[in-house]
């Protein structure tokens, strides 16, 4: 299929490499010339495309899959035939296989897990609700894109739901993730891609399948027996919820295995919410139906007296504290104890009374018989059971509810509703059907909610998580939290794993919390330690143990605070070595002050509040006839605005009123003189 390297199919698809090969086709990256796009093209091959029967199943699986628009199922773009190639267009995946992924982790944490099986479940529930099943889940068709998010890919042998099936070489190749109906060749339906996402799921928490062998066949003839051993028997952690959902889908009996990938999701996301959780399920084969309450959770159809073998054992081998679901079945033990005990003492009171009643009814015969009274039969009835007020159990603890304190109400202590309150404490009665005070017919019954306290979300274990897990286990908690990631060196947590949280696992979470993920370099790499504070900073690299040199240098920095690390020299990420010179920047803050209003303030107020702000002050003395001396006139720099430090500001202070504009004093006023009357002579003179 080489040949096909270097051709152009369509006059709009160059074909560039081989990125895959599988059972029927191979698959090439290629150049989509109309769009300038990469795409990968999936080309029948030749020894196939001769056989009509194959064409019209990879025909098949083409309208197949180009009916499908989900994120998490790879697109199909195109569907073609050209130059003797059929071949189909899809969507490139930039990333790795889940197979290559467990091959290179061996196992995955349970929230990995559960990440990595909610995503395929969403993908399976939309294509069977397009009546479209799968038929070939397994590792190799799941790839992970490096956001964290998978894809589903490689419908090779989809069809449509009412197909029938056989083992055929595909499904051999994939003897591992078949379910016992594809084993037997029988007729498939959704339920058999639930089965195969099963097996994944035991594979991500185990880090092998639940069956194997020396032969194809050998392998599915154990599929169809069942009895793989738990997760839980071959890795530690393995939480009882998510090991309930899967071995429920891997059931062998199709009856007992989840009947949609919905109701397989609700499961997943009950138990996301509280991964404590544990679920009341036959597991093991019973056929007893338990009716579904909230108090059970769910119960896929066991006894509770299974549930508490089955929990009884499970704590027997993880040594677990006991969970909710145990003190729940204990009390139900001992509950059902009494109930015996009581049933006893009523079988003898009632065959005394009994005695008693025939011996009374003998006598009175005797005595109305002989008199000649009536001859009428004697009928021996009971009053109508009559109506009844409802007690309220509202506020009081369950372990002070008595049953036998309301003879006239049946109230069974074994099957209660549990609900988060912030009214009620942890198991006081919350709630009660019917209510109190109703009036009822004797020997109702009655439902009691009690209450679980309040609603703790705490911080997940996310330890050696990868990075895009650990922020959608976080995002999921919808608590609207502020993540910061940061890098740090670590020997023991593999690259872009977490290395540690801020807060520790188990503290309480609240809405909007800022929380902060440390994520691996790999050893001896630099951290960022960019907005650390020196303090910090210089732990974290003392904690290297490598002996490095530090050397802190401090400037102002308009970005980061005082005291906090705004460069490192060398940069994060680079190797370090022992002995290696290590540089670290801390900001003396912004440099930047804010210049007051010292206006009519007085000369000593405005010098010391303009050199605490380490601005430099130049005085200027003028005269003012309206500031009084010795106070501010004026300042150079408007108030409020923001300037270095060491800036100049100049302020002008009163000297009083100018001297020299005072008006002068008036001279006193003198007498007049006399003057003497011209002469004649002097009038006439010209």
């Amino acid at each position: 299929m080489e040949n096909y390297i270097g051709r152009l199919l369509d006059n709009r698809y160059e074909i560039l490499e081989i990125i895959g090969t599988g059972g029927m086709a191979v698959v090439y990256r290629a150049l989509d010339h109309r769009l300038n796009r990469a795409v990968a093209v999936k080309i029948l091959k030749d020894e196939f495309s001769r056989n009509e029967e194959f064409r019209r199943r990879f025909h098949a699986e083409s309208q197949a899959v180009a009916m499908l628009s989900h994120p998490n199922i790879v697109s199909v773009y195109d569907v073609s035939h050209s130059e003797n190639a059929d071949y189909i267009v899809m969507e490139l995946i930039e990333g790795i296989s889940l197979k290559q992924y467990l091959e290179k982790k061996g196992n995955l944490n349970w929230r990995e897990t559960l990440h990595f099986s909610m995503q395929i479940a969403k993908a399976l529930d939309h294509a069977h609700s397009r009546g479209i099943v799968h038929r070939d889940i397994k590792p190799h068709n799941i790839m992970i894109l490096k956001d964290g998010s998978i894809k589903v890919a490689d419908f090779g042998i989809a069809r449509i739901g009412s197909a029938k099936n056989t083992l055929t070489r595909e499904a051999l190749g994939s003897v591992h993730y078949i379910s016992p109906e594809q084993a037997k060749g029988s007729r498939v339906d959704n339920r058999s891609d639930l089965y195969s996402l099963g097996v994944v799921m035991y594979e991500m928490l185990t880090g092998r399948t639940p069956y194997d062998g020396e032969t194809p066949v050998s392998v599915a003839i154990q599929h169809i027996n069942g009895g793989a051993r738990r997760p839980s028997e071959l890795a530690a952690g393995v939480p009882l919820g998510l090991e309930y959902i899967t071995m429920r889908a891997m059931s062998p009996d199709l009856e007992k295995r989840y009947a949609s990938a919905a109701d397989m999701l609700h499961d997943m996301e009950e138990f996301r919410k509280n991964p404590s959780m544990t679920f009341i399920s036959s597991l093991d084969g019973a056929t007893t139906v338990v009716p579904k309450t909230p108090a059970a959770v769910r119960s896929g159809g066991m006894t509770r007296s299974e549930a508490e073998r089955y929990a009884a054992a499970r704590s027997a081998k993880t040594g677990e504290n006991k969970t909710v679901e145990e003190r729940r079945a204990e009390r139900a033990r001992r509950e059902a104890e009494k109930a015996a005990e009581r049933k006893k003492k009523t079988m003898i009171i009632a065959i005394l009374s009994g005695a008693v009643a025939i011996v009374l009814i003998a006598i009175l015969l005797a005595v109305l018989l002989p008199s000649g009274g009536s001859s009428e039969d004697v009928t021996v009835g009971t009053e109508e059971a009559g109506e009844i007020r409802v007690d309220n159990f509202i506020g009081m603890p369950l372990d002070s509810i008595d049953p036998d304190d309301y003879p006239d109400l049946k109230i069974d202590l074994r099957d209660v509703k549990e609900a988060y309150s912030d009214e009620f404490e942890k198991g006081y009665v919350m709630d009660q059907s019917p209510r109190a005070g109703d009036m009822v017919r004797r020997g109702r019954k009655v439902t009691l909610t009690v209450s679980l306290g309040k609603e703790e979300i705490k911080m997940p274990n996310l330890i050696d998580v990868a990075e895009s897990t650990a922020m959608s286990t976080l995002q999921d908690l919808n608590l609207g939290l502020k993540i910061t990631m940061k890098d740090e060196s670590s020997k023991d947590i593999r690259q872009g794993n977490i290395v540690r949280t801020e807060p520790k696992a188990d503290e309480k979470l609240e809405k909007g919390q800022e929380v902060i993920l440390y994520v691996s370099l790999g050893e001896n790499k630099m951290p960022n330690l960019k907005g650390d504070t020196e303090a910090n900073a210089r732990a974290r690299l003392n904690a290297l143990n490598i002996g490095i040199h530090i050397e802190v240098l401090y400037d102002t920095n308009d970005e980061y605070e005082k005291d906090r690390v705004y460069r490192t020299d060398p940069e994060a990420g680079d190797q370090l070595e022992p002995g290696d010179q290590i540089f670290l920047y801390v900001s003396k803050g912004s440099g930047k002050v804010r210049v007051p209003n010292v206006i009519n303030q007085s000369r000593d107020y405005a010098e010391k509040i303009l050199a605490d702000l380490k601005l430099s002050v130049v005085i200027v003395e003028v005269y003012d006839d309206e500031v009084p001396l010795g106070f501010v006139i004026s300042q150079s720099v408007v108030p409020d605005t923001e300037v270095k430090e060491g800036t100049q500001i100049v302020i002008d202070i009163s000297k009083g009123k100018d001297p020299s504009k005072t008006e002068p004093t008036a001279p006193p006023p003198t007498e007049p003189t006399e003057t003497a009357a011209p002469t004649e002579e002097e009038t006439q003179a010209p």
